[in-house]
């Protein structure tokens, strides 16, 4: 099989002898793993946007939050 490198898209051979598929080097190996440390991919996040708490839900969580730390301090 051939698959095209992620990188520069040569062409490479699937085999167990190419030591560094996906890729057609460890130059293009490397670069990739650079991308993914700098970021610049990322694997998306399916956390659906509605579940995601607001800042005013995040201010509310703290105060109730805080009022059940005062209260077990109280008691």
């Amino acid at each position: 099989m051939i698959v095209k490198c992620p990188t520069c898209e040569k062409s490479v051979e699937w085999v167990s002898a190419s030591a560094f598929k996906p890729f057609c080097s460890e130059r293009c190996k490397l670069i990739d793993l650079g991308d993914w440390a700098a970021e610049n991919h990322r694997i998306a996040d399916k956390t659906p946007t509605d579940a995601m708490l607001t800042y005013e839900q995040l201010a509310q969580f703290e105060h109730e939050m805080l009022e059940q730390e005062n209260r077990f301090f109280k008691d």
